[in-house]
Parts: structure tokens; sequence; C-alpha cells
């Protein structure tokens, strides 16, 4: 390559840098003054690097096999700031695909005009519903995170409350250096501070009060001037509607959470598949589990377009709390066993608890788990025997096509790269990620493999029922299918 090459190529990285400079404030004023949540086919762009955002734009080449550059989306950005819209999660990345594809001769501000039609006004100036942490584990320090990440518009959600057992030393400082540093997921986007005299946590400018009480029904939420609150229990404790109903004993709070599967008649509820069963009338909810999560929407879609007779989900799922760092006493078959040390076989009630939000599919799979020497992100391997025959590529293009364009995209993501491990998935925000590579197709069996951040990814899902629950869902442009 000649010097003048060499030269070319570095100015034109210089020129995306300083274009994506430029989109950062329009990303944030749109997010902070009118609740618009922009992202690049799915992932998140709002309080975002230059190089994060260059390389949301980078990933698309992926799904598209195509390049997408900031000088695709920055015309709509700047567009989007000068237009009457509010209140919605717009995909600045499928836009310009779409604009390049279908504009036929349209101007920028035309073709906008034309798809967010339905999208006009100002924002609301409707209240933040009010949120409390029952516990403050994996799931509730990732809870806390997304929740004050997404404060300031596009969300609806505050989180006001931590719950938790007082503990020995200094219970609030260990409390948020939990939240500030994370041994996976990294350090907290942001600043956090401690009120000692008031018993509180202030991250990014949110004020959490921690609660310390040893049961759900002894705490007086209004004291602490929180009203009508969705609680969400990430303790496990109590997992039937017997159990989690103290929670409605305190004041102050209308609805519960429950971030594992419920028992009983508890409804368990996979966003994007059974979330329409959601009833006003719901006042304890389960969220399932991180696999019945990953597994049900491919499940789902497969089902519908191919049918299936039946089949086998093995899950490869990272270690847990549960397990023993070396070996010792457990109630549980080979739990005892050192977690680091040792892949462990033991059951999963994920395969059955599928049919709580796909009835269709009762019956027809089995399940079993092999917990491994991982700190997160998990497999699940789905073997199944379809109705009809097809192949690899067929059901490859069938599933990118659902993580790009259908009802459940915010569910299924798509990879198709042939040098993808584990943790390139820490941090990804669906519940479940198509391996394509690894897809094994056979007349009418089927292997699919899909990833899945089952810490992460969950708690998106979680955060995702408690929109609907407190009615401040936002409507997705492009519209899905």
């Amino acid at each position: 390559m000649s010097k003048d090459q060499r030269d070319a190529c570095l100015q034109d990285w210089m020129d995306r840098e300083a274009i994506a400079e430029s989109m950062i404030p329009l990303i944030g004023t749109l997010y902070r003054q009118k609740s618009i949540v922009s992202s690049i086919y799915g992932r998140p762009v709002i309080n975002r690097s230059v190089i994060e955002l260059l390389k949301a734009h980078r990933f698309v080449r992926h799904m598209e096999n195509e390049e997408l550059s900031v000088q695709d989306t920055y015309p709509l950005l700047q567009a989007l700031t000068e237009m009457d819209v509010a209140q919605a999660h717009i995909d600045l990345g499928k836009l310009a695909v779409k604009y390049r594809t279908e504009g036929n001769g349209k101007d920028v501000k035309e073709f906008l005009a034309d798809e967010l039609a339905s999208l006009n006004g100002e924002a609301g100036d409707s209240e933040n519903r009010d949120v409390v942490l029952y516990g403050f584990g994996r799931i509730g320090r990732l809870l806390a995170r997304i929740l004050i990440e997404k404060e300031g518009g596009g969300n609806g959600l505050r989180l006001r409350a931590i719950v938790v057992r007082r503990g020995k030393g200094d219970d609030l400082v260990k409390r948020a250096s939990l939240l500030r540093r994370d041994s996976v997921h990294g350090t907290f986007r942001g600043s956090i501070s401690i009120d000692h005299e008031n018993e509180a946590i202030i991250a990014n400018g949110t004020y959490i009060k921690i609660i310390y009480a040893n049961n759900p029904a002894e705490i007086d939420y209004t004291e602490f001037g929180i009203e009508n609150a969705l609680v969400i229990d990430n303790t496990g404790v109590w997992r039937d509607e017997a159990g989690l109903a103290q929670h409605l004993e305190a004041k102050g709070t209308a609805r519960v959470l429950l971030t594992a599967p419920g028992k009983g008649d508890l409804k368990n509820i996979v966003y994007g598949i059974n979330n329409k069963d959601i009833d006003a009338s719901d006042k304890i909810l389960s969220a399932a589990s991180c696999t019945t999560n990953a597994i049900t929407p491919v499940l789902k879609v497969m089902n519908d377009q191919y049918g299936i007779e039946n089949g086998h989900v093995e899950t490869v799922h990272s270690y847990t709390n549960d397990q023993n760092l070396i070996d010792n006493y457990h109630k549980g078959d080979r739990r005892g066993r050192s977690a680091p040390l040792n892949m462990v076989i033991t059951e999963t009630g994920a395969a059955s608890a599928v049919a709580k939000a796909l009835p269709e599919l009762k019956g027809l799979l089995s399940g079993n788990a092999i917990r491994v020497p991982t700190p997160n992100v998990s497999m699940a391997i789905l073997s199944l025997n379809l109705k009809k025959e097809t192949s690899a590529e067929e059901v490859n293009d069938f599933l990118r096509d659902q993580a790009l364009h259908s009802s459940v995209q915010k569910q299924i993501d798509w990879v198709n790269s042939p040098e993808v491990v584990s943790t390139d998935f820490v941090g990804n925000s669906h519940a479940g990620i198509v391996d394509a590579k690894a897809t094994i197709v056979n007349g009418n069996r089927v292997n699919l493999y899909v990833w899945y951040d089952n810490e992460y990814g969950y708690s998106r899902q979680v955060v995702r029922i408690a929109q609907q629950v407190c009615g401040v869902e936002y409507p997705t442009y492009p519209s899905r299918g």
C-alpha cells in the first residue's frame, strides 16, 4: 500500500470519528428532551463513546452483508431533531438501510415523514413509575444498572429503593462498591456517591433509598415517598403466590414481579411471547428463567414456520451462586462439587417451563443441563424433529429475518461469525443469540445453538415486562413484522 493510500485510509477513519462526535449530542438531546431511544440494529447508542458508536455501525455487516457508515445515519439523525416526534424507540441503522433500498428518490425528511407518520407530538409529562428492588444480588444489581442508565427519558421507570438485610461492616459502602465494580460486566457507567445520613446511594443523579428489612410485609414504602410501586423480587426466596403476596401487604406497593420461575398457577411471562396475557388484574407475575427466555422465542418461530414434532433442550450453563467454590455439602445431586473445577450434570426445568408460555409445545420437549466453569453466558442446544424437511441455509435465513424484522427482534439475535465464543456475548441485550455457523440440519432434524447472557440478557427481559405492567411502553420504528 502506498503512502497516499495509507493517508487516505487514516483520513477516512478520522472523518467518521468527527461525524460520530457530532451524533452524540443529537442522540442525547433526542433522548432527554423527546424520549427517543436510538439504536443501531438493536445496539444501544445512548451514552456511548465515539468508538462504541462506530463499532455499532460496523456490526451491521454481519446482519446485512453490507457496510453501514455514520455517513448513512447522520442525515437521518439530524432530520429527526428537526421533526415533531417523541416517545419512541427508533433504530437508525434499519432506517438508514431501508432508505438506501426503498428511498425511491425521496429526500431524508420526506422519507422520515412517511416512516414516522404515526409518530407526532411532544414528549408527554407523565410521571415515572416507582420501582423497588427487593434483593441486590447478581440480577438485582444489573437491574439497578439498567434502570439507572435509562433514567431521563424513554423509559418511564424510576428506581426509588433497594431492600436488603443489613450486613456486617459498612453495609452501604459494600453495596455501592458491588454496584460500581463487576468482575464480569465491568465498571458502572457513571458516578456513584453515598448519603450515609439518610442511608441512600446516589447513582448518576438517581437517589436510591436503601431499606433494611427482614421480611416484605414490615415495610412502609410511603414513609419514603414511594407510592403505587412495582416491587421486583430478585431474591428467589418466595416463588409462589402466597409467599410473594407478602409484598402487597407493604404500604406503597401495587404489583410484584419475580425474577425466577414461578410455582403453581403464577403466570410465567416471556416478554415477546406471552406478555399479551398480562391483565390489569394481575398483581403478581414471574419473568420465568433466563434459559426459558432464551429458548422460547426461537422455539416459537420454529414451530410457527416448520412445526415441532418433539425435541430435546440441553443447556450448557455457567455456574451459579448456589454451587460451591470447592467440594462441600449441597442438598442437590452433584452441585456440591467444585463449580470452577468441574462440569456438573444437573436438571433444568426450562424445557417443561416453555409450555407455560407456549402451551402448544406441552409435553413435546425434554431437557437437561450441564453447569460449566464459566461465570456468565450460557448456551442452549435445541435438538428438534420438525414436521417438514428443510436445510441449514433456509433455517438460518429464516432466523436472521426473525432477528431483524419480526415481533421478536428484541428477543432473538443472530450471529454468523466462525470465531465467536461465549465472552463475546457478555452484555448482549437479547434473550438469545442464534449461532448460524453451528446450525446443523439433516432432513427434518435440526440442531440449533443459542447463546445467551444469562444475567444481562435476562435482566433486559425483566425490564421489558416491568415497562409493560407500568404502562410505559413506546412504539418501535421501523415497525416490527
